[in-house]
C-alpha cells in the first residue's frame, strides 16, 4: 500500500476519512445528507476553502459583459425583444410572406446577412401567431346546398350511374338509371361499356320524349357526365332546371343511391355479367318488376307505375273497399275502422327549411 505524508497527497477518489462518529448536516436546496467528522469547519483539513466539497452545487458561470442584459429569457443565446421584432419584419416583407423561414435563412445568407436559425425563425413566427401556412391558399365558395321538393310526378327527376362487375378483372359496365323522386318511377335506364356524356345526353333524351312531360329539375352527382357539356345544353334547350350533389355529399342524392342499393342486394344479382347484353337482359327483368310489381313502401304501398300515370287514387279506392267488406264480416278482429296507407303530400331532397323554403316544382 502507497504512503503519502500529507493529506495533500491524498487522491480525490479516495474516501480516507475515519469512520467515527458523524453529524449530518443538510446543505440548503439538497436533497441528500453530506456527513462530516465532529468538528468539521465546512472544509477538509488541509484543503483550501473555496474548493468545492463533496455534494455542493458549482456556482453559475456569469454572463459574459453586455451579453444577456435585454433577453425576454434571460438566456444568453437568446435574441433581444429589437432583434425578435427585426426578424419578424424581415419575414413579412412582401418578397418573403410567402416563402418558409427555411428559404428566407437561405437567401439571406446569400446576400450575407445572418439574423437566427431557421428554428428560431419557427419559433418567433410562432409565437406571433404565424405558425400557419405562409402561401396564399385558393378559396373557394361554399357549395349551395339542394333543397328540392315534388309534390307530383314529373317534377323533380333524379340519376345516376353504377359500375356492374364484368367477366374479367377490371370489366366493368356503367348501368344509367334515370328515377322520378316522387312515384320511384324509372323514366330511364341503359347500360354501356363506358361512361360518356353523349350517351347519357341521349338517356335523358329519350326519357323525357317517352314520358310525355318535361321535368322541372334534373338532379345528378358532380360526375364528368352529369356536369358535361352536351347533358347542360340539353337541359336548357328544354328549360329544365339543373341540380347537382355538393361535393363528396351523396346524401344529396339519396333516391338514386337507395335505387343502386335496392338493384345489387336483389337475391338474383349476379357476381358477374358476361357482357353487357347479359347486363341489360337483367337489368331489363329486374327493373320491369319493380316499375310494375314492386309495392313500394314509402308511396301507399303502390308500385311506382300506378303513381307516376295517376291510377293509384283508384287502386286505394279498391282497397278501401275491401277493408271496409272484412271489417263488416269480422268486426270484432279491429279496433276501428281500416284504412287503406295514403299517398305522401310531398317528397324533398334535403327538407327546406322554413327560412330557405323554395317553391314547389310543378310538371
Amino acid at each position: 500500500m502507497p504512503h503519502f505524508r500529507s493529506w495533500e497527497e491524498l487522491p480525490r477518489s479516495w474516501n480516507c476519512l475515519p469512520r467515527a462518529r458523524t453529524e449530518r448536516r443538510r446543505r440548503p436546496g439538497r436533497g441528500r445528507a453530506v456527513h462530516r467528522p465532529p468538528g468539521a469547519s465546512g472544509h477538509r483539513d488541509g484543503l483550501p476553502a473555496d474548493r468545492p466539497l463533496p455534494g455542493d452545487a458549482l456556482p453559475a458561470p456569469e454572463a459574459p459583459p453586455g451579453q444577456g442584459a435585454e433577453t425576454a429569457s434571460g438566456s444568453p443565446s437568446a435574441l433581444s425583444d429589437a432583434e425578435r421584432a427585426a426578424v419578424i419584419e424581415l419575414l413579412n416583407r412582401p418578397e418573403y410572406a410567402e416563402l418558409p423561414p427555411a428559404q428566407v435563412w437561405a437567401r439571406e445568407l446569400d446576400a450575407g446577412t445572418y439574423w437566427c436559425s431557421p428554428s428560431t425563425m419557427y419559433r418567433i413566427l410562432r409565437a406571433a401567431g404565424q405558425s400557419g401556412d405562409r402561401r396564399r391558399q385558393a378559396t373557394h365558395p361554399a357549395k349551395v346546398k339542394p333543397e328540392l321538393v315534388a309534390d307530383g310526378p314529373s317534377q323533380v327527376w333524379s340519376w345516376d350511374i353504377t359500375k356492374l362487375r364484368g367477366p374479367g378483372k377490371g370489366d366493368w359496365y356503367h348501368l344509367y338509371v334515370l328515377i322520378d323522386i316522387y312515384s320511384r318511377y324509372v323514366v330511364g335506364w341503359t347500360v354501356a361499356a363506358r361512361e360518356d356524356s353523349l350517351i347519357a345526353e341521349e338517356l335523358i333524351r329519350t326519357a323525357i320524349e317517352t314520358n310525355g312531360v318535361v321535368p322541372h329539375t334534373v338532379h345528378a352527382g358532380r360526375g364528368t357526365s352529369m356536369t358535361s357539356k352536351p347533358v347542360a345544353q340539353l337541359l336548357t334547350d328544354l328549360g329544365v332546371t339543373r341540380s347537382h350533389s355538393r361535393p363528396k355529399t351523396s346524401n344529396d342524392n339519396p333516391y338514386s343511391e337507395a335505387h343502386f342499393k335496392t338493384i345489387k342486394y336483389s337475391g338474383d344479382f349476379p357476381d358477374r355479367f358476361g357482357s353487357p347484353q347479359h347486363a341489360r337482359d337483367w337489368c331489363d327483368g329486374l327493373l320491369t318488376c319493380y316499375n310494375h310489381e314492386h309495392r313500394h313502401s314509402a308511396i301507399g304501398p303502390h308500385t311506382p307505375a300506378s303513381v307516376h300515370f295517376g291510377t293509384a287514387d283508384l287502386v286505394r279506392q279498391q282497397r278501401a273497399v275491401t277493408l271496409a267488406q272484412a271489417y263488416a264480416a269480422h268486426p270484432e278482429r279491429f279496433g276501428r275502422q281500416p284504412q287503406p296507407p295514403t299517398l305522401p303530400t310531398a317528397v324533398w331532397i334535403n327538407e327546406p327549411r322554413p327560412e330557405t323554403e323554395p317553391q314547389k316544382q310543378n310538371s
